[in-house]
């Protein structure tokens, strides 16, 4: 690839963001905005379906087949799982597996507290 000024700058960035991002308190709080804004979004989800009341039972879906797959992402997959007896201390997954495991789990929890709320 030649390198244009529009490379450069996305490489740089790049760069710049993984360093910011190996801290760990950094890389907490965007895990934990991650799961905040999940939490947020069902609770926008539930109240627009509850709304509308049209469809229910197709979002219903999305949101299942979104959570099984950020699931087999995070959790499962085709790779092999490492040996986490003799693992580095400082082994990490990569940060989009950990936000999108966060989103998720707000996600989730979002929805059973609203379930309470509506005693359903």
């Amino acid at each position: 690839m030649q390198r244009t000024r529009l490379n450069t700058l996305i490489s740089s960035t790049t760069k710049r963001f993984t360093r910011w991002v190996f801290n760990p308190w950094r890389r907490l709080s965007l895990v934990i905005i991650s799961l905040l804004f999940g939490y947020f979004f069902a609770i926008v989800l539930s109240s627009i379906t509850g709304q509308t009341a049209d469809l229910d039972v197709v979002l219903s879906a999305i949101v299942l087949l979104f959570v099984e797959l950020a699931s087999w992402l995070v959790y499962g997959g085709q790779r092999q799982r490492p040996d986490l007896s003799n693992a580095e201390p400082n082994s990490q997954r990569p940060l989009l597996l950990e936000t999108l495991n966060a989103f998720k789990i707000g996600l989730t929890y979002s929805l059973f507290v609203e379930a309470f709320k509506l005693a359903s």
